[in-house]
C-alpha cells in the first residue's frame, strides 16, 4: 500500500492498495475531527482507494463545527476521482454520517455512502466558528454560502450524571427536537434526494444522540419515496461502533457512549459484508 499525507487544502491521508482500484472511499470522522487512518488503512487491505480529511479544527478552518462548508468534502472527492477509481463511495460516523449524507445529495458523483451511527435531522453547532462565536445557534452546514435548515439546542436541559464526570446527552437532543418539533420538517435530511446506494448503521444503546430512531427514519423516509435503503442494527451497540480490525474506542472523560466493547465490535462485524458489498457495488 502507498500512504501519502496530505496538507492542503486539508490535513489527511489518501491510502492506495495498488497501481489501481475500482472503489474509491472518502472516510469521515464525527465530531473527535480526527482523520480517521485506522479506518483508511483497514479499507485499503481490502482493495479500495481510501482517503480521510481533517474537517474542522484544521489550519484555515472553523475551530467548532459551525458552518462547515459541504464544498470541502466535493473537493476531497475531487481529489479521490482523480486517482481514477470508478466507484465513489463515502463513509461517515456520527457528525461524520450527517456530512455524508448531506455531500452524497449535492453530489451526485457519489454512487454508496455508509451512515454509521447518523442523525436524520441537520443539528446547529458544536462549539465556535470562524467568527469564535458559539451562541447564537447557528447550522453546522453551509452549500454554495448559505447555510442549512437546522435544529438547535435546548439550553435548558441537565444530564442526570453527577456534573464532574462523564454524561450521557441523548436527551438533550431529544429535547431539542421535542421543543424545536416545529423545525424538524425544514431540517430533515431529504435522504430521498440522494442517487446513492444508502447503508445505515445503528446501535439501540447510544447514549450520545437517538442514531437507532434517526436511522429507522431515515430508512423509512427512503422507503417511502420507492428508494432502497439497509438499516443493520443492534440493541446493546453503542454509539462508537469498531469494525473489524479496529481496536476499542478510548475512554471519555466527557461521554458516555453506551454500549460496551463487544456489542459496538459485534455490530461492526455485523454490518461489515454488507459495507464491503456497497462499497464495491
Amino acid at each position: 500500500m502507498d500512504e501519502l499525507e496530505l496538507t492542503e487544502p486539508w490535513e489527511g491521508v489518501l491510502i492506495t492498495p495498488g497501481p489501481s482500484s475500482h472503489t474509491g472511499v472518502l472516510v469521515l470522522a464525527g465530531s473527535s475531527g480526527r482523520i480517521e487512518r485506522e479506518r483508511a488503512r483497514i479499507l485499503a487491505q481490502e482493495g479500495m482507494t481510501a482517503m480521510s480529511i481533517r474537517w474542522y479544527g484544521g489550519p484555515g478552518q472553523s475551530p467548532g463545527i459551525c458552518e462547515i462548508p459541504l464544498e470541502t468534502f466535493v473537493s476531497a472527492i475531487d481529489l479521490l476521482e482523480s486517482t481514477g477509481v470508478r466507484r465513489i463511495c463515502l463513509l461517515g460516523s456520527s457528525k461524520g454520517a450527517e456530512a455524508a449524507l448531506l455531500t452524497s445529495i449535492h453530489d451526485p458523483r457519489v454512487d454508496g455512502v455508509v451512515a454509521m451511527s447518523p442523525t436524520s435531522v441537520v443539528w446547529g453547532n458544536i462549539g465556535p466558528g470562524l467568527d469564535g462565536q458559539q451562541h447564537p445557534y447557528r447550522s453546522s452546514w453551509t452549500w454554495k454560502g448559505q447555510p442549512l435548515p437546522f435544529v438547535p439546542y435546548d439550553d435548558d436541559w441537565r444530564a442526570a450524571e453527577p456534573a464532574n464526570g462523564p454524561k450521557a446527552i441523548r436527551g438533550w437532543y431529544e429535547r431539542s427536537e421535542r421543543t424545536f418539533a416545529d423545525l424538524l420538517p425544514t431540517a430533515g435530511i431529504p435522504i430521498e434526494e440522494t442517487r446513492a446506494d444508502v447503508l445505515l448503521v445503528a446501535g439501540g444503546d447510544d447514549a450520545m444522540w437517538p442514531s437507532l430512531p434517526f436511522a429507522e427514519r431515515l430508512a423509512a423516509r427512503r422507503r417511502a419515496a420507492g428508494r432502497p435503503a439497509r438499516l443493520i442494527s443492534s440493541a446493546e451497540a453503542g454509539h462508537r461502533l469498531r469494525l473489524p480490525g479496529e481496536g476499542p474506542a478510548p475512554a471519555s472523560p466527557q461521554f458516555l457512549y453506551g454500549g460496551d466493547a463487544v456489542a459496538d465490535a459485534e455490530l461492526g462485524a455485523a454490518a461489515w459484508p454488507h459495507i464491503l458489498d456497497l462499497l464495491r457495488g
